[in-house]
């Protein structure tokens, strides 16, 4: 599957996922995935910043708002996304530029930005590998990526939640760790979301391009850069009273972050 391929499905999804995700369904985001990246992010106020695959620009605009009206760019390959990225920005300006590009060619001239981020974009491109490539050219020296991805060790080509019969998560089964998967397209739609919104909108017909965590980390570094913070956001017990809807979260880690730096 070619990049243009890729991007095609993600902006058939971009309609059904803006809506299902900014009337609140997203939960694995807004409670545990992005919390867990700020918390990581080092202090970005005042700086120029790319924020790489910005969908629709929810994660964007919070990153605008801790840059503290820093120069900040955002790229996204589909049309949709930044559409309606661009309509939120026009209602509520925070000075943040969208633009319609692939991670594997930023449109922006080298040692560009003081950091680059990217949520949970990398591991649904077919060549992660350039989009690393890209974010090291358009950093200055020093400059960091941070970005977070699917956990590679659990989100295998076979992957099955094991409930017990009270209804608790007690273990992720996982398999074809190794098995390369590259544009197998996978249907689901947020579990959250009520029967009535399911049947209004169509499933997200996601194409996934698996790597195993060897393959990331060598991707990285092969890219020049130098791993410098990782972490793999866990819900603690407050949370799971607050949010039971993630307790699974508790039994395996469902997402990666990294951060990389520029030497």
């Amino acid at each position: 599957m070619t990049e243009k391929e890729a991007g095609q499905y993600w902006n058939n999804n971009a309609e059904a996922w803006t809506a299902l995700a900014r009337a609140g369904f997203d939960v694995y985001r807004d409670y545990l995935n992005t919390p867990a990246f700020f918390d990581m992010l080092p202090n970005v106020e005042g700086l120029s910043g790319i924020d790489i695959g910005c969908g629709e620009g929810y994660n964007t605009r919070l990153l605008a708002n801790a840059s503290n009206g820093a120069q900040l760019k955002a790229i996204d390959i589909a049309e949709t996304f930044i559409e309606k990225a661009r309509e939120v920005e026009a209602q509520n300006p925070l000075g943040i530029e969208y633009t319609v590009a692939s991670a594997t060619e930023l449109p922006f001239e080298n040692a560009r930005f003081d950091f680059a981020t990217s949520f949970m974009c990398l591991m649904d491109i077919p060549n992660p590998e350039l989009a690393l490539q890209e974010a090291y050219r358009v950093l200055k020296p020093g400059g960091f990526l941070q970005f977070s991805i699917s956990h590679p060790c659990f989100s295998t080509p076979h992957r099955k939640n094991l409930r017990r019969w009270f209804g608790p998560t007690y273990a992720i089964e996982v398999g074809e760790y190794f098995n390369h998967f590259h544009g197998a397209i996978e249907e689901w739609i947020f579990g959250k979301a009520p029967a009535e919104l399911k049947n209004k909108f169509p499933k997200f017909k996601v194409p996934r391009f698996n790597r195993t965590l060897t393959q990331w980390l060598n991707a990285i570094m092969d890219a020049g850069f130098r791993i410098e913070r990782v972490n793999e956001p866990y819900p603690d017990d407050e949370m799971i009273k607050k949010q039971p809807y993630l307790q699974d979260a508790q039994v395996v880690a469902y997402f990666l972050h990294v951060r990389c730096r520029k030497p």
